[in-house]
């Protein structure tokens, strides 16, 4: 006996990609998810390459694995594709401790976040149905 098969949780024009236990606190993670959401594949693909911070290229591996999900995996239009939501998540802490004077300690907390990334192939008409239309 296994299991039921378990239901996809998104759209039939939705791909996913989930990176876990990345080694930066949300809150600077979430800076950079910022930067993507809503826009096209390839202008997030562009921005995330350019931008300054260190993990830029994390979130960058993240959303070209989102987009090979979709073109590999669900057959959908990488040049209509569109980042609907980034993401994050609050993962483990590892906590240290540093030691201070007179014979004292003080905690360090090491914050570690989840990423995940949807993309959707965004639905335009044609330019065919916009000329009838019009």
């Amino acid at each position: 006996m296994s299991k039921p098969k378990h239901e996809r949780g998104l759209e039939e024009t939705e791909a996913q990609a989930i990176t876990k236990n990345i080694r930066v606190s949300p809150r600077k993670l979430n800076l950079v998810a910022g930067l993507i959401r809503g826009r096209t594949a390839q202008d997030a693909v562009a921005t995330l390459t350019f931008s300054k911070r260190r993990i830029a290229q994390t979130v960058k591996k993240t959303l070209e694995s989102a987009i090979a999900n979709a073109e590999n995996n669900h057959s959908l239009d990488v040049d209509r594709l569109v980042v609907l939501k980034a993401e994050v998540g609050r993962a483990v802490v590892m906590k240290r401790f540093h030691a201070r004077g007179r014979g004292r300690s003080s905690q360090i907390e090491k914050w570690f976040s989840h990423l995940k990334i949807v993309v959707a192939e965004q639905t335009v008409p044609a330019p065919a149905a916009q000329q009838e239309a019009a």
